[in-house]
């Protein structure tokens, strides 16, 4: 089995955990509160640009001209992913200029970071493919009943949709490519899936 569905199914649990989080369910019948919802567009509009600052890192290291191409180009996916946010941001009224990370999002975005700059490229692809995997899960959980129609349905589109899912593939491709099983792998994995429950947790908690 590829060492990213090892990973994945080792840690299926926190995947559930996330898709039956009150906040994931909120947006999947439209039941969650707008200002919890525009507290997430913030932060996750700073996690991304993290993340996008990692792809590139990750991009630097790769030690083939082919995963360096990848990385790059899923560093434009991210890009375009902050577009939509743009407009998300635009619908709910939050100003992206404003946001201050909350203390789960500078948890998250620390981690990727410290790992993008201080260890190999197949590490931090491990590092990043919980949240990728993880996007991609919950929009088809979400959307396996039809995408409804309420203010949430444009998320559920997005990671629901074909476009997405090979962005997640790719990025396992690369886990594929660089990363060796071992208890660090295991437990960077884990760590990432651990911070998208909290990241979902603090969105909740939001009064």
């Amino acid at each position: 089995m590829p060492l990213s569905h090892q990973l994945w199914q080792a840690n299926e649990d926190l995947a559930l955990a996330c898709l039956h989080h009150p906040f994931v369910q909120g947006i999947g019948d439209g039941s969650l509160p707008e200002h919890k919802f525009a507290h997430y567009v913030g932060q996750d509009a700073f996690f991304l640009e993290a993340f996008a600052r990692a792809y590139s890192l990750a991009a630097a290291k790769a030690p083939t001209w082919e995963g360096f191409q990848i990385f790059h180009g899923l560093a434009q996916g991210v890009l375009q992913e902050l577009n939509l946010h743009k407009g998300y941001a635009q619908t709910w009224g939050v100003d992206l200029h404003q946001v201050s990370p909350a203390g789960a999002t500078r948890q998250y975005t620390d981690f990727l970071l410290a790992t993008a700059w201080s260890q190999d490229v197949g590490l931090t692809a491990v590092a990043m493919s919980p949240c990728m995997r993880l996007y991609a899960y919950l929009g088809q959980s979400l959307a396996q009943a039809g995408i409804p129609d309420h203010p949430y349905s444009d998320w559920i589109k997005t990671y629901s949709s074909s476009d997405f899912e090979p962005l997640a593939q790719q990025l396992e491709q690369l886990v594929e490519a660089y990363a060796q099983d071992s208890a660090l792998t295991q437990s960077t994995y884990r760590y990432a899936m651990q911070c998208e429950r909290d990241f979902f947790e603090a969105a909740w908690q939001v009064s």
